[in-house]
């Protein structure tokens, strides 16, 4: 254990008012939902705008030529964020598509919304092993969504028409509370992760633009979740992108991943031009992320540890880039942090509604306007199994948990059940992890035992921002 820590770390692993905290979160959650769904929010802005998310799937945050890639080109994504408030160290709290789409979903973190996983465990109490108690506990997964405003349910509720493409695990589009979309879902789902929703890109544009088209006609505002199976697996570019990029790298397996991204980015443009034809852009906000990261290299064809599912740079962190030509202030945020907890409340704000109080994230939109410096100085995060062990209590799967404040990142490791992806979490290292990202943004030299104070009061502010029940690992063998 770290020198000088140990009552820090003692305290993270005393279960006592832990209960009666979440008690009390759980009830101020949904007592304060209901009142936002049922007696409004603020008033609707005059002329609100249109709001886009544009949801990339499974790409590194190095992985776009605005970002500096050597190989990978993105000119769309490049051309918006000549236009954009571009923040290089933004993040996502949850490294896996699930748990981080239902927090951009509901702006709640994912020990909040509970969507801890893609799938429910084999080692439940009661396996699940039938298709149809398989849905059921489908259904049982996606109940605290249904209990709390999602910013489509909001924003629908408030004059918006709301669509929904691309990568949906909750079922149909409706139960997230948009009022158009393309997933079907239940009863009848057509896979884990959407069906007909996946089409969108790799298939072609037409249904988001023939929203498009019903909206303007409607005079209505419009919101788009576009959120494409892109450059997520199967990677099957066109043959022109996967030539293209063969004949800059070696492999084919980081070829193909490649040209996915720029596919992925052709797409965007097609969107962005489309809403410019229609003389939508001057009144749009366009807000881009993506789910998590992805490292692709040469001998992983599936993908490379400290990417997906991990707490380190490679899973969490992600550019995010806001656009609102006129109004938000285009410009590089440098060193200055965001968090995808922060864009509910900011995309509610550009409507001119308020963000439920259940909501943790930051209206940023000031900041955004005026050009100057972010009010967030902390980034939470946490990470759990691939598969749900306790659809009411995230924290037994629970395996790492993190923060960064300025230069520093510190990662925790605990002890929560991983399931069937062992491989994904090997949990080699126990000890506490401390990170100068500045000089070190990929991770590579724990600093933890020079600076055992850091630790102690990081530590002492990851157990403040959620308590945890769990233990963690402290061993210094």
């Amino acid at each position: 254990m770290l020198p000088g820590a140990g009552s820090v770390f003692a305290a993270l692993t005393n279960p006592a008012s832990r209960v009666i905290w979440r008690m009390h979160q759980r009830t101020k959650i949904t007592i304060l939902s209901v009142l936002a769904l049922f007696s409004g929010l603020t008033a609707r802005a005059e002329n609100p705008p249109n709001i886009v998310l544009l949801l990339s799937d499974d790409q590194a945050w190095t992985d776009y030529s605005f970002m500096g890639h050597e190989h990978i080109e993105s000119p769309h994504l490049d051309k918006l964020a000549t236009k954009s408030a571009v923040f290089r160290r933004g993040y996502v709290p949850t490294a896996l598509c699930r748990p981080a789409l239902m927090t951009l979903a509901t702006g709640l973190y994912t020990h909040q919304h509970k969507i801890s996983g893609n799938d429910p465990a084999h080692t439940l109490a009661h396996p699940v092993k039938e298709k149809e108690k398989y849905d059921q506990l489908r259904e049982a997964l996606i109940s605290n969504v249904d209990k709390n405003p999602t910013i489509a349910r909001i924003l629908s509720g408030n004059g918006y028409l709301c669509h929904q493409s691309g990568k949906w695990w909750e079922g149909s589009f409706s139960r997230g509370g948009f009022t158009h979309g393309m997933t079907r879902g239940f009863p009848k789902p057509g896979g884990r992760h959407g069906d007909d929703g996946l089409k969108i890109g790799r298939e072609g544009m037409k249904p988001v633009f023939d929203f498009i088209d019903h909206s303007v006609s409607e005079k209505k505002p419009f919101y788009l979740w576009y959120a494409p199976f892109m450059p997520h697996t199967p990677h099957t570019p066109p043959k022109e992108l996967f030539d293209k990029y063969k004949a800059k790298v070696d492999s084919p397996f980081v070829a193909r991943y490649y040209a996915m991204c720029e596919w992925f980015d052709q797409t965007c443009g097609q969107l962005i031009d489309y809403i410019d034809d229609k003389g939508q852009t001057d009144n749009t906000l366009f807000v881009y992320i993506c789910d998590n990261g992805w490292i692709q290299s040469e001998n992983v064809k599936k993908y490379a540890p400290r990417s997906k599912q991990s707490c380190n740079e490679g899973g969490v962190r992600q550019p995010t880039l806001f656009s609102w030509p006129g109004v938000i202030e285009a410009g590089d945020r440098g060193e200055q942090l965001c968090s995808s907890i922060d864009i509910v409340p900011t995309m509610l704000a550009a409507a001119g509604l308020e963000a439920p109080e259940s909501m943790p994230g930051m209206n940023l939109l000031p900041c955004l306007k005026s050009g100057e410096a972010s009010p967030r100085k902390k980034v939470f995060g946490e990470g759990f199994a691939h598969d749900v062990a306790n659809v009411e209590n995230p924290d037994d799967s629970l395996l790492y948990r993190w923060l960064v404040e300025g230069k520093w990142k510190l990662i925790l490791t605990y002890d929560g059940e991983v399931g069937r992806y062992k491989s994904s979490h090997p949990r080699t290292e126990k000890r506490p992890q401390l990170y100068d990202l500045l000089a070190d943004p990929h991770e590579n030299k724990n600093l933890a035992a020079e600076n055992p104070e850091v630790v102690a009061r990081m530590a002492a502010d990851i157990q403040n921002w959620w308590p945890s029940e769990r233990s963690v690992l402290t061993s210094w063998e």
